[in-house]
């Protein structure tokens, strides 16, 4: 049993029986308080009868009474202010600092035995993908809808933690962030560093001076990426390697370290030198690409604004050094679902916040546009008849995932909820409520 438990109890008042402290003092609660998530009680602004008198004060909670003392409360000021102790079992008095014991509920013999149950089967030790696995199916459909677009919102401000951090280092532009994004995900997850650490390399003023030559933007992002060290037989790279030669010293630049960036294993269009030639056509072509983006509503205007065609020599390369088969190149339809999944909602999301006008209708609206991720856990699921029909369901369940059922955040999650919730007795006590 976990103390998440208790605190659900608690919270909801799930008591099969009227309660009394181990001092056979009667408790009434007239407010339970609020779940403290940081440090300190477990419930904040109680407000108890115990034994006909009114106390107003902070609950703790603990598994055995005697994790006061391992805990060592006793000698932090935050738990002065406890007027009652919620243990699963009472195994040694505690006292408080004038030397008088501190109230304690024992609820060991005060829960509903099917409640319990029904919580010792959800966190069984079996080894299971999820605790729920062989119940999900059964969750009402409208609840399990509402719960993904919290889930999806609850991703959306996870993902605006790192965008905050980088526009605060960034003095609140928008539009360096976005270059900074974008790169880090043109990287993908393998070169996702290496690509981030490029965008950071060098002030966005310069890419904004050089974008408008576009061999001048090519031998920017190759050299600082460190592609341009290297002499080869090839007169391409001797020209930008000349042209960085010149914009190094120009703006006093330091490159990076080629090693930095990884082709072991990838497919050729997802080698690095492919992804820094797309994104130099990209910024090449457009001015202001961060309005542009955020003004943008359907997702067969984004596919049209990221439909930029590579310089001509990388259309018969893969690297500077060998020549392959002449392909155009072009970003795919899924890859540019994952960088409107990854950088530009979340970007968007985070504007908006920043201007007190977050539009979830349209953002819901965009992303149920893009078709669902393809991945083990959304396989998963499936096997499990959660079958995901968009990106705003994968997103919502890769959330669900990592950040209830592995952490097995089940009492916390809306699923977990109503699963508990079809223990009659427990509809009992909380229509009692």
């Amino acid at each position: 049993m976990k103390e998440e438990f208790l605190h659900y109890v608690w919270q909801y008042k799930l008591f099969s029986s009227e309660l009394v402290t181990t001092g056979n003092e009667k408790i009434k609660i007239l407010k339970n308080g609020s779940l403290n998530k940081n440090s300190g009680p477990d419930f904040l602004n109680a407000q108890l009868e115990i034994d006909n008198q009114i106390w107003v004060g902070n609950v703790e909670i603990h598994l055995k009474s005697s994790d006061w003392y391992v805990h060592q409360h006793e000698t932090d000021v935050n738990y002065d202010a406890v007027i009652l102790h919620v243990v699963y079992e009472d195994d040694t008095q505690v006292f408080m600092k004038n030397n008088t014991p501190l109230p304690t509920l024992e609820l060991k013999d005060k829960i509903d035995k099917g409640l319990l149950n029904d919580y010792q089967n959800l966190f069984s030790t079996q080894l299971r993908w999820i605790p729920c696995e062989g119940q999900i199916a059964e969750v009402d459909k409208f609840l399990l809808s509402n719960w993904l677009e919290r889930l999806y919102f609850e991703r959306l401000e996870n993902k605006s933690i790192v965008i905050k951090q980088l526009l605060e280092q960034s003095n609140n532009d928008f539009e360096v962030v976005l270059f900074q994004l974008l790169a880090k995900n043109f990287g993908l997850k393998v070169n996702a560093d290496a690509f981030l650490s490029l965008a950071q390399s060098l002030d966005f003023s310069i890419i904004k001076k050089e974008r408008f030559k576009e061999k001048s933007l090519t031998s920017l992002l190759f050299g600082q990426a460190g592609f341009l060290e290297d002499n080869l037989e090839s007169e391409f790279h001797y020209q930008l390697k000349k042209e960085y030669a010149y914009l190094k010293h120009k703006y006093n630049l330091q490159s990076l370290a080629n090693s930095q960036f990884q082709f072991f294993r990838m497919r050729p269009n997802n080698f690095p030198t492919i992804r820094i030639a797309q994104l130099v056509s990209l910024y090449h072509q457009y001015q202001n690409l961060f309005s542009k983006l955020m003004e943008i509503k359907k997702a067969e205007d984004f596919y049209l604004l990221f439909a930029v065609e590579v310089n001509e020599f990388w259309k018969s390369h893969y690297t500077f050094e060998k020549e392959s088969k002449k392909s155009p190149k072009k970003l795919t339809k899924p890859f540019i679902d994952l960088l409107i999944i990854n950088t530009i909602i979340p970007l968007k999301f985070v504007y908006e916040q920043s201007r007190g006008e977050v539009d979830e209708t349209q953002i819901l609206k965009l992303i149920k546009q893009l078709k669902p991720e393809k991945n083990s856990t959304i396989s998963k699921f499936a096997d499990f008849k959660i079958k995901a029909n968009n990106a705003f369901e994968t997103q919502a369940l890769l959330e669900l995932k990592s950040n209830y059922c592995t952490p097995k955040h089940c009492l916390q999650c809306g699923i977990g909820n109503s699963l508990l919730r079809k223990n009659d007795t427990m509809n009992k006590l909380l229509k009692r409520d």
